[in-house]
């Protein structure tokens, strides 16, 4: 006898598909080797610090314990650095799963999540899973001056309804590659209601060399009332060049973070991430190195495929978000054929577009030359 277990699974799951990661990238580096360019996924192509390869090797020793479940130490040192508390703090595997445990705390059947049209993916697959109604906002236009595609804070304020639990933004967002400054994050949350959590995902906000945009933590640090349901997320895996260890974590009032702290699994940080992302923010001086890299790097890039003629969307991130005038995929099929690996956008309904991370120089001059 057999069993349709698709037809046994709760409706918001069978309403999901499976991550989709484009490519079997660890086949394809089996079979290219060296040759490949992985561009596809934003990781940082500088590499993690030495510092992170010693305190990795120094905690080896110690992997047959179970991790700090409270990640202490790490807690510390990123209080210490960003101002807050350490009450006000929940670590995660990678930003990803404290997306998925805000909404799991907060939005149920009956409520809903609101989110704009081009923000990251894992905003519609939080609420799905939840059980929710999405409440997805149309994006600024493509000819917008300043950010073509990106968030409309007016419009997704005005979407806010009676039953609205959770509002998701990205600065930057992800895959636009666009982003708000302070002022107009400060005009948006005064709109909104003090019922409606608001999340700000800041996974690329090291990057960010705009004048007047800098992270919504400072809403959040000793003295700056009236922010209780504002929760900022941030990761390890990029700026940080950690995306295989898999840390992120959250920033929110101390009331927010306990909510948190009842459905987080005990030991979602593994021991050698958390000794890997406290040396990673102690050697500032890599930090910095990729940081000053990538923003000279990525307008490098983007000026040299304008010269093509292509449409290159302004970016504060570790990534370009490409039109190519035309649907996109023969052109990534290309691209494939010569070892290079790009992100295709029509999964976000963005078909004639592909994101392409910053690579090193070299890398970036094998992407050009496929391209040709």
């Amino acid at each position: 006898m057999s069993t349709d277990l698709l037809a046994l699974a709760n409706a918001a799951t069978a309403k999901l598909r499976a991550y989709d990661p484009g490519h079997d990238l660890p086949a394809l580096r089996e079979e290219y080797g060296a040759r490949l360019i992985e561009l596809g996924s934003n990781e940082t192509s500088l590499g993690a610090s030495q510092a992170v390869a010693a305190a990795i090797m120094a905690a080896l020793p110690e992997i047959y314990r179970y991790p700090d479940p409270k990640g202490g130490a790490l807690k510390r040192v990123l209080a210490a650095q960003l101002g807050v508390d350490t009450a006000q703090l929940a670590l995660g595997n990678g930003s990803h799963e404290l997306l998925m445990l805000i909404a799991q705390c907060f939005a149920e059947a009956g409520t809903s999540v609101v989110y704009s049209q081009y923000g990251f993916a894992v905003f519609a697959i939080a609420t799905a899973a939840a059980g929710a109604t999405p409440v997805c906002v149309p994006a600024l236009p493509a000819d917008h001056d300043r950010a073509p595609l990106g968030h409309d804070l007016d419009a997704i304020a005005a979407a806010v309804r009676p039953d609205t639990r959770l509002v998701y933004v990205a600065n930057p967002n992800n895959p636009t590659g666009t982003w708000f400054d302070d002022a107009a994050l400060d005009r948006f949350l005064a709109k909104l209601p003090a019922h409606v959590v608001v999340v700000v995902d800041e996974a690329y906000a090291e990057y960010v060399t705009a004048p007047g945009t800098s992270s919504a933590v400072r809403l959040l640090r000793a003295g700056q009332d009236g922010h209780d349901n504002l929760i900022v997320t941030r990761t390890f895996s990029k700026a940080y060049a950690l995306a295989g260890l898999r840390v992120g974590y959250a920033v929110g009032s101390a009331q927010a973070i306990a909510v948190l702290e009842r459905l987080r699994e005990s030991f979602n940080v593994n021991s050698l991430a958390l000794v890997a992302a406290e040396a990673a923010l102690a050697d500032t001086a890599h930090a910095r190195r990729i940081r000053e890299f990538t923003a000279a790097e990525r307008e490098w890039l983007a000026a040299q495929l304008r010269e093509r003629g292509l449409r290159v969307f302004p970016s504060q991130t570790n990534f370009v978000l490409v039109d190519f005038g035309r649907d996109a995929r023969a052109i990534e099929a290309q691209l494939f054929r010569h070892a290079v690996v790009v992100r295709p956008m029509a999964g976000y309904g963005l078909p004639n577009c592909l994101r392409i991370s910053v690579g090193t120089r070299a890398e970036n001059e094998r992407l050009l030359e496929a391209l040709a």
